[in-house]
């Protein structure tokens, strides 16, 4: 639960998400010489700590801004213009990475699913076969819009093996689901610190590998504020190209002693747990999931809208009378679903609220207890 000017707010946006109370605090300190020993020492560690979390023994690098960046981020430092690439769009982040590649003169294949199913490797390994010249792979780990979980390591497996590389989409995967950056030959990985790293907006996380870094030598796109070797050239340093956002260094140094006091193994099951709490409540319900339950996030939930109701109706229902804050859709689903975050702080508590408050909106609402079907 969050606290909120004295009132208690059941926070289940799926991003930003709550602050712990250590965060918060570690957000108060005074700041220090942004060239000096004390910055050297706390981003030394907390690019040790985050790399630890990445499972990588690459290089794990900051920027202040928010985590779509790390789209434009892998283009400028990956490719060149004209490159082809092959994005899988299964929702709307899927397909904004991909416009961003259009905008940066790409030359963008685009493999499109259903808004609410997940990509296979069948389906990858067919498109990339009738692709074999893309250099680059752009992957959604997590659909935020929709719910659903990509099968990671097998579609990276499959790009690796046509040769291109696998760049990921981590937003709201990373720190809160299993992500094992070289196990599963992940190239470039990409977060935002407002997700499951339980960070306020303002921090873009990025993890190079071998491959990335071999590819950045070829690139010849212009690049100032995104260079990944400035970047890194710095961080040998403790240092950042540019003035750093100390205060967001603060709290993300303290979130990632909260990750790793709990042991990310434990952290991985907790958002299990609560995955399959809050799937199981909707279906208690009589609602339906809108994802593919083979396949559904263990980070956010997405519900589909009972007919003769509207996402805008619940959500405002929710906070109004109960004091809970969830989310509708995104782009041509805005009124279709809502969706419940369980990422980061949260726990059962903060899951059964929502539940509790749902049930009785619905119920305010008028609404039929029944499976909504055809909305996917």
């Amino acid at each position: 639960m969050q606290e909120n000017c004295g009132v208690t707010t059941n926070f289940r946006l799926p991003g930003p998400t709550p602050l712990p109370p250590a965060v918060l605090q570690a957000m108060q300190r005074e700041m220090i010489p942004h060239r000096g020993s004390g910055l050297n020492e706390l981003y030394t560690s907390i690019l040790k700590r985050a790399r630890e979390i990445h499972r990588t023994d690459g290089d794990v690098l900051l920027w202040p801004a928010s985590g779509s960046a790390g789209w434009e981020i892998a283009v400028v430092n990956l490719l060149s213009p004209g490159d082809p690439v092959l994005c899988t769009v299964i929702g709307d982040f899927g397909d904004r990475f991909a416009k961003v590649a259009e905008a940066f003169r790409l030359e963008v294949r685009r493999l499109d699913l259903p808004w609410g199913q997940a990509l296979t490797p069948d389906k990858l390994k067919s498109q990339m076969e009738r692709n074999p010249e893309v250099k680059a792979v752009f992957l959604t780990h997590n659909e935020t819009s929709t719910g659903v979980t990509n099968p990671l390591p097998d579609l990276a497996k499959v790009v690796r093996d046509q040769g291109a590389l696998v760049v990921v989409d981590a937003v709201s995967s990373a720190a809160g689901l299993p992500l094992l950056m070289d196990e599963w030959g992940l190239d470039f990985v990409l977060s935002g610190s407002q997700k499951a790293w339980m960070c306020p907006p303002g921090l873009t996380i990025v993890g190079v590998g071998p491959r990335a870094w071999d590819a950045y030598q070829r690139s010849t796109y212009p690049r100032f504020f995104w260079d990944l070797g400035a970047a890194k050239d710095y961080a040998l340093k403790g240092m950042t190209p540019t003035t750093p956002p100390l205060t967001l260094f603060y709290a993300f140094d303290a979130a990632l002693d909260l990750i790793l006091d709990e042991g990310l193994e434990n952290v991985w099951r907790r958002h299990a747990r609560l995955g399959e709490r809050t799937r199981r409540g909707i279906k208690e319900l009589g609602l339906s999931l809108f994802e593919d339950e083979a396949f559904a996030s263990n980070t956010v939930t997405a519900v589909a809208v009972p007919e003769g109701l509207t996402a805008k109706q619940i959500t405002q229902a929710m906070k109004r009378d109960h004091d809970v804050v969830v989310a509708g859709g995104q782009g041509h689903l805005s009124e279709a679903m809502i969706r419940i975050g369980h990422m980061g702080w949260c726990d059962e508590a903060d899951v059964e609220g929502c539940l509790e408050a749902l049930s009785s909106v619905l119920a305010e609402l008028g609404a039929e207890r029944r499976v909504v079907s055809g909305v996917a």
